[in-house]
C-alpha cells in the first residue's frame, strides 16, 4: 500500500458559494448529486434552503466523482486576476470563516500534486521539467507538516521605518491555499497530459532534502538572471540551498548589492537560462493567462509624479504628500532591493522587505523589486526591472529552458538547489 497524505487545500472564500457534484456523492448519510447552492445564516451554513451546522462534509462515492466550483477567484490581488469555473477530485468541505463560506478541498498529496504542476506551469510541459516541479512541489508542502518551522515575525513598524514580509503560515482552517499566495492548485482542470501523471508516478515520494531535513524549497516565474538570499525575502534566516547564483551555465555575476553594478545589470540582457522569447518553451511553463506578460526578462514601467503620489496613498493608507524621490537603500545579491525609502514632502519612509515594495509600487504587485528609478523632463518616475517574483529558489522559466536544452530534472534541481540530495520520503 502506498503511504499517502490528505491534504486540505482552501479553494474559496464568498458569501455564497456555488458547485456542482457530477456523479453520486454522501452528504449526511444521504447520497446527493447536480447543483446547489451554500451561503451562511445566523447559525451556522445554509445548502440550498436547508438550515444545517457550522460545517459540511460532502465526500465522492468512487474515484470518476469529481465537483465543479463556480467564480473561484484566480491571481488575487496580481495583475492577472480573473474568476474561473474549476473541477476537483475527492472531498468539499464548508466551514464558516469571517461570516462568509470557505471551500475546502480534501485530496491524496499525490493527487494535488498533479494539479500544481499542471497549474504552476503547463501540462504540455517537457517531462523532466514537470517531475522537477513535483518534487519542488511535494518538498514544499510537505516541509512545514512535516518539519514543523516555527515562524519567525519580528516586523519593523515605527513612524519612518516599516520591514515586514508574508509567510505561508497565515491559514488557520487548511493546510494551503490554492493561489499564488501559497502554489497554484486548480483542480483538474489543467490536467490536459500523460506527462502529468508519469511525472507524478515516476517521482513518487521523492522530496529535496539537506542535512536530513525536507528542503524548504521556494520557486517563481523568472530571476532576471540571478537568484536570492532567503533572508531578503522571509526570515531573518538562510539556507545554504537558497543562497545567490547565476542563472547560466557560468556562475560569474557581479556585486549586484552595489547601486552602479545592479544598474548596468538591470539595463542590459545579461546571458541567462531565464532570459528567453522561445514561443514554443514559454507555452510550455506559462498558462495562457501568464502569457500576457510577455516582458518578464527586462520591464519598464512608468508614472507621473501625481499618479506616484496618489498609488502610493492608496496602497500604503499613508498621506506621503507629493513623492519626490525612490531612494535604493539595501539591495540583495540579484538586485533586488530589499530597502526603499520613500520621499514625499509631508513624509518620509523607509519600507521593505521585497514583497512590500512590490505592492505598494503597483496597483497589484510589480513583478519584482529588482529595479532602477530614472526621472524625466516631466518629473515622471520611470522604473526599469528585472524578473518576475521573489527570485528565491527555483527559477521556472530558467528551468523550463534548462530542460529544453538536454538538462535531467537531477541536473535542474542541483543547479537551483545546491548542497540537496533527492530523497525518498
Amino acid at each position: 500500500m502506498k503511504n499517502t497524505y490528505s491534504l486540505h487545500i482552501g479553494i474559496l472564500l464568498a458569501e455564497q458559494i456555488d458547485f456542482e457534484l457530477h456523479g453520486l456523492f454522501q452528504y449526511n448519510g444521504n447520497t446527493i448529486s447536480g447543483k446547489h447552492t451554500c451561503s451562511c445564516s445566523a447559525v451556522g451554513l445554509k445548502l440550498d434552503d436547508l438550515q444545517t451546522q457550522s460545517q459540511l462534509l460532502i465526500t465522492p462515492t468512487s474515484d470518476n466523482d469529481f465537483f465543479e466550483i463556480h467564480n473561484v477567484v484566480i491571481g488575487i490581488n496580481f495583475h492577472w486576476q480573473r474568476q474561473e469555473t474549476q473541477r476537483f477530485k475527492g472531498a468539499l468541505r464548508l466551514i464558516v470563516e469571517n461570516n462568509q463560506v470557505r471551500a475546502i478541498n480534501i485530496l491524496d498529496i499525490e493527487e494535488y500534486l498533479k494539479s500544481v504542476i499542471s497549474s504552476e506551469m503547463s501540462a504540455t510541459s517537457s517531462l523532466e521539467l514537470l517531475k522537477a516541479h513535483a518534487i519542488i512541489s511535494r518538498s514544499w508542502v510537505l516541509y512545514p507538516i512535516v518539519e514543523k518551522p516555527i515562524p519567525q515575525h519580528y516586523p519593523t513598524a515605527t513612524r519612518d521605518r516599516l520591514i515586514k514580509w508574508y509567510e505561508r503560515d497565515a491559514h488557520r482552517n487548511f493546510d494551503v491555499c490554492s493561489d499564488d499566495h501559497c502554489q497554484r492548485y486548480q483542480g483538474i482542470t489543467r490536467i490536459v497530459s500523460q506527462h502529468v501523471s508519469e511525472a507524478i508516478e515516476q517521482t513518487r515520494g521523492l522530496v529535496l532534502k539537506y542535512n536530513g531535513h525536507i528542503a524548504d524549497a521556494r520557486f517563481y516565474k523568472c530571476c532576471g538572471g540571478a537568484t536570492e538570499h532567503f533572508s531578503n525575502a522571509w526570515d531573518n534566516r538562510d539556507f545554504d540551498y537558497l543562497t545567490t547564483l547565476r542563472d547560466y551555465k557560468t556562475t560569474d555575476l557581479p556585486d549586484l548589492t552595489k547601486e552602479n553594478e545592479a544598474r548596468k545589470w538591470i539595463m542590459s540582457s545579461p546571458e541567462a537560462f531565464c532570459n528567453t522569447t522561445d514561443k514554443a518553451v514559454l507555452s510550455q511553463v506559462l498558462n495562457n493567462y501568464d502569457q500576457e506578460t510577455a516582458d518578464f526578462y527586462r520591464w519598464t514601467i512608468r508614472y507621473s509624479q501625481n499618479e506616484l503620489s496618489a498609488l502610493i496613498e492608496k496602497k500604503s493608507g499613508i498621506n506621503f504628500g507629493t513623492i519626490t524621490a525612490l531612494n535604493p537603500i539595501k539591495r540583495g545579491p540579484s538586485g533586488r532591493l530589499i530597502e526603499l525609502e520613500i520621499v514625499g514632502t509631508k513624509r518620509t519612509m523607509t519600507i521593505g522587505k521585497e514583497l512590500e515594495i512590490r505592492r505598494w509600487l503597483s496597483s497589484t504587485h510589480l513583478y519584482s523589486s529588482a529595479f532602477i528609478v530614472e526621472r524625466n523632463d516631466n518629473n515622471d518616475f520611470i522604473l526599469h526591472g528585472a524578473g518576475w517574483g521573489h527570485g528565491v529558489g527555483l527559477c521556472q522559466i530558467g528551468a523550463a529552458m534548462m530542460a529544453h536544452q538536454g538538462y535531467n530534472y537531477q541536473q535542474i534541481l542541483m543547479h537551483y538547489f545546491p548542497h540537496t540530495n533527492i530523497e525518498t520520503l
